[in-house]
C-alpha cells in the first residue's frame, strides 16, 4: 500500500461526502462557519450539551467547538468525546491569550486550535490539512497492521507446515538409507501415515492460496446487484464432493429465486463466506453426520442458516472463535487443521455488505451459523 497523496478536486469531493459539527453559542459565528465551509454537511449545536447529544445520533467527521458555553463547555466536551473516541477529530476555537485552556485541551487530545477572531480562510485550511493527517494516520496504521498480519501469518504456515514436511522428509531418508525394509507388514501403515500428512500438507498450501489473496489485497467490497440463491447453490455443488468423502448429508432448501429480488453483495466475499461456513460444518461433522442451507426472509433481511449435526462449541470458546487465528479443537488431539482465519474474515465480509454473521451453538448437540443480509 503507498500513502495517497490527492489532488484539491479529490479532496473537495472528500469533504462534500464529510460531516461537520460546529458548536458555539454565538449563532452568528456557527453561519459564518457554515457559510465558509460548504464543501462540508453542516450541523450545528448551541452547546457542548446539544453537540453530543448530536454527536451519538449520527456520524460526524469533524466537531469544530468553540471553548466557552454554557451547560457543556468546549473543554468538557473534548473530553467526554475522546473518551468515548479517540480518533474522532475535535478543533477547538480559542482566543489568543487562553495559554492554560491550550495546555488542557492539548492533554485532552485536541487536534488543532483556531484562534479568534476567526479567519476564514485560517479555519478551512486548517480543516482539511487535519483531515489530511488524519487519513495518512489510518494508511500508516493500516500498513503497520498489514504488516503485523502478515508476519503471524508467516509464523503460522511455518508451524503448520512443519509437521508434514518432517514426516514426508524423514521417510523418504529412512527408505534412502535402507532403514525402512518395503517388506515389512508395517510398511503399509506407515506409508499410509505419510500420504495423509503430503494430502494435509496439500490442503494447507491450497488455503495458504486462498487467503493469502484476502490478506495482500484487503480492498473494499465491490457491490453489485446478485442473486444470492444461485451463488449458495454453486458454493453448495462444489463443497458436495467433500461432504460426499465423509458420507455426510447435505441438503440445500431455498426457494428459487432466493430472496425474490437481486441483493447489493461482493461475489467473492459471499462465497468466501458460504464457503467457510460450509467447510467447517464438514469437517466438525462426523461421518453419517447431515448439514443443511437453508433460507429465509425476515422483515427487510435475507437470512442463510447453516445448521450441522456436529460435535458443536463449548460455550467458554464461542466468545473467541471470530478471533483472527483461532482454532476449535474439539477432539482435544492437539492438531488443528487450518489456519484458523475462516470465521474472522467471514464475518468481516459480511460486515461491509451491510450485514452480520452470527453462530450458535452446544457441546453435542451441532452449530448453527445465521448469515444476515439486508435486502434494500
Amino acid at each position: 500500500m503507498e500513502l495517497a497523496q490527492r489532488t484539491q478536486p479529490e479532496m473537495a469531493l472528500e469533504q462534500a461526502e464529510k460531516t461537520l459539527l460546529i458548536v458555539d453559542d454565538e449563532p452568528i459565528i456557527r453561519d459564518l462557519c457554515a457559510r465558509a465551509l460548504k464543501g462540508f454537511k453542516i450541523i450545528q449545536a448551541n452547546d457542548g450539551q446539544e453537540a453530543l447529544e448530536l454527536f451519538h445520533q449520527q456520524k460526524v467527521d469533524v466537531v469544530l467547538t468553540d471553548v466557552m458555553m454554557p451547560r457543556l463547555n468546549g473543554l468538557d466536551l473534548l473530553r467526554q468525546i475522546k473518551e468515548e473516541s479517540p480518533d474522532q477529530i475535535v478543533i477547538l476555537m480559542t482566543g489568543y491569550t487562553e495559554k492554560e485552556v491550550i495546555l488542557q485541551a492539548l492533554k485532552a487530545g485536541a487536534d488543532e486550535f483556531i484562534s479568534k477572531p476567526l479567519n476564514l480562510l485560517q479555519l478551512r485550511t486548517t480543516i482539511a490539512k487535519t483531515l489530511e493527517k488524519q487519513d495518512l494516520r489510518k494508511q500508516i496504521s493500516s500498513l503497520q497492521q498489514a504488516d503485523k498480519l502478515k508476519s503471524e501469518f508467516l509464523g503460522l504456515i511455518s508451524h503448520k507446515l512443519k509437521t508434514p514436511a518432517t514426516a514426508i522428509s524423514l521417510f523418504i531418508q529412512n527408505i534412502a538409507d535402507g532403514i525402512i525394509d518395503l517388506d515389512d507388514p508395517g510398511f503399509r501403515q506407515v506409508l499410509g501415515m505419510v500420504q495423509a500428512e503430503s494430502l494435509h500438507m496439500e490442503h494447507l498450501i491450497k488455503d495458504l492460496l486462498y487467503f493469502s489473496q484476502f490478506i495482500l489485497n484487503d480492498k473494499p467490497a465491490q457491490l453489485q446487484p446478485l442473486e444470492l440463491g444461485k451463488i449458495a447453490r454453486q458454493v453448495v455443488s462444489n463443497m458436495e464432493p467433500l461432504a460426499a468423502a465423509k458420507q455426510q448429508k447435505l441438503e440445500m432448501k431455498i426457494e428459487v429465486p432466493f430472496p425474490p429480488e437481486p441483493l447489493n453483495l461482493d461475489r467473492e466475499r459471499i462465497s468466501f463466506i458460504l464457503q467457510a461456513l460450509l467447510d467447517n460444518a464438514i469437517k466438525f461433522t462426523p461421518a453419517g453426520g447431515s448439514i443443511l442451507l437453508e433460507g429465509s426472509l425476515v422483515e427487510d433481511d435475507a437470512l442463510l442458516r447453516i445448521s450441522d449435526s456436529g460435535a458443536g462449541i463449548p460455550q467458554q470458546e464461542l466468545a473467541k472463535i471470530f478471533s483472527k487465528f483461532y482454532q476449535i479443537d474439539p477432539a482435544n488431539t492437539g492438531q488443528v487443521r487450518g489456519f484458523g482465519l475462516g470465521l474472522f474474515y467471514a464475518r468481516k465480509f459480511a460486515r461491509s455488505m451491510g450485514g452480520e454473521l452470527s453462530i450458535e451453538s452446544s457441546q453435542s448437540l451441532g452449530t448453527v451459523a445465521t448469515i444476515r443480509l439486508p435486502r434494500n
